[in-house]
């Protein structure tokens, strides 16, 4: 039959006597060291010390002061460019929307100036134009223009680079509608 302690002992109460053993092995070895071999340790605890007060402490608070002048810079100039954009968006809804034959006769020229890079085909207020391999500036001035003269804006683009050019579809919604 087995008996059991009257004194049950807790994993906690187990860590704590080992560490007090521990601590008294340790100061017992300290005890013994010589004088020169203390100091040498005590420098080398302050040198760990050191080293990990800067790596934990000093040196990312230092890269954080070296690089957050260049990376004020990046969000201002994104903010101004923001804001760019908010002024042109409050421009463009001022402008009174063009007639939906008035715009879908636009993005027709629009379309038929580009060539045989661009197909249209309208359905109600949506325009599906597909490009087949049609040039980066071609494209933007392009969205531009149906943009300006059409009231024209994409809702949905599947564009692929192929070569030097774009190849794929573009939704637009016409005469500016929301």
């Amino acid at each position: 039959m087995a008996r059991f302690s009257p004194t049950p002992t807790s994993p906690l109460n187990e860590f704590k006597v080992r560490l007090r053993q521990w601590q008294e092995q340790a100061q017992t070895h300290w005890q013994g060291l010589g004088e020169r071999e203390r100091f040498g340790l005590t420098a080398a605890g302050v040198v760990v010390a050191v080293l990990i007060a800067w790596s934990v402490l000093l040196a990312p608070a230092l890269r954080t002061l070296k690089t957050a002048p260049v990376e004020l810079e990046d969000l201002e100039a994104q903010l101004q460019q923001m804001q760019a954009q908010a002024a042109e968006v409050a421009t463009l809804r001022q402008i009174a929307p063009v007639p939906p034959a008035q715009a879908a006769e636009a993005l027709k020229a629009s379309v038929d100036h580009l060539g045989a890079v661009a197909r249209l085909e309208l359905m109600g207020d949506r325009a599906t134009v597909r490009f087949t391999g049609i040039g980066p500036g071609a494209l933007q001035g392009w969205l531009v223009e149906v943009r300006s003269a059409a009231r024209a804006r994409p809702v949905e683009a599947q564009l692929r680079r192929e070569g030097n050019g774009f190849t794929g579809t573009l939704i637009l919604t016409l005469g500016g509608g929301n």
